[in-house]
């Protein structure tokens, strides 16, 4: 197969749409939209995000060094999208989407009560790339809605349906069902 360059990109399959909440100096709760994310280590269970400086959640986080993930479902698409084209210094995103800061157990930072899946998180270290700072958190808790557990007691993907982004078209997709069971489908290859 033939493949074209298209040349160096924030291109990778799929984004995951993630929501990192905080608290601002003057104690307001304020969330941004990220996609530059994803889990970093197993042990300690960690999730790094990137942020640029010049965002309000940048200064939250170098200031309170505690946050949350909440990872919103299909129908909260419109109210995600908006906490990346507001900004905390002009406008209560919470206020404007009508969702529902709910302060961390385990932190001080909200996630967004109506969000299926949330991650409390404390950071462990920042790493400078480019026009980004990576916080890289330690994973102490994950709250999970109980509308979204399979019968197994896990969280069942379908239930929770979060969406992705699509970088080069700045778009979001939802996800379709399950493809093949990991670490099995491939046993047929094995010799």
């Amino acid at each position: 197969m033939t493949k074209q360059s298209i040349g160096p990109r924030t291109l990778l399959y799929p984004h995951p749409v993630l929501i990192i909440g905080t608290y601002g100096t003057d104690g307001r709760p304020d969330a941004m939209v990220a996609a530059w994310g994803g889990i970093c280590s197993s042990r300690p269970p960690a999730v790094a995000v990137s942020v640029q400086k010049a965002r309000q959640t940048y200064e939250n986080l170098i200031e309170r060094r505690e946050f949350t993930i909440s990872i919103p479902s299909v129908d909260y698409v419109k109210e995600a999208d908006y906490f990346g084209i507001a900004s905390g210094r002009d406008a209560d995103k919470f206020a404007a989407t009508g969702l529902t800061p709910v302060k961390g157990d385990r932190v001080n930072a909200p996630y967004v009560g109506e969000f299926p899946v949330a991650l409390e998180c404390r950071l462990l270290e920042t790493v400078e790339i480019g026009v980004h700072t990576q916080f890289i958190g330690e994973i102490l808790d994950v709250k999970v809605d109980e509308s979204v557990l399979g019968e197994d007691g896990k969280p069942d993907i379908g239930k929770i349906r979060p969406f992705a982004y699509d970088s080069m078209r700045q778009e979001y997709y939802e996800f379709g069902g399950m493809l093949a069971k990991a670490f099995s489908a491939g046993k047929e290859l094995k010799r």
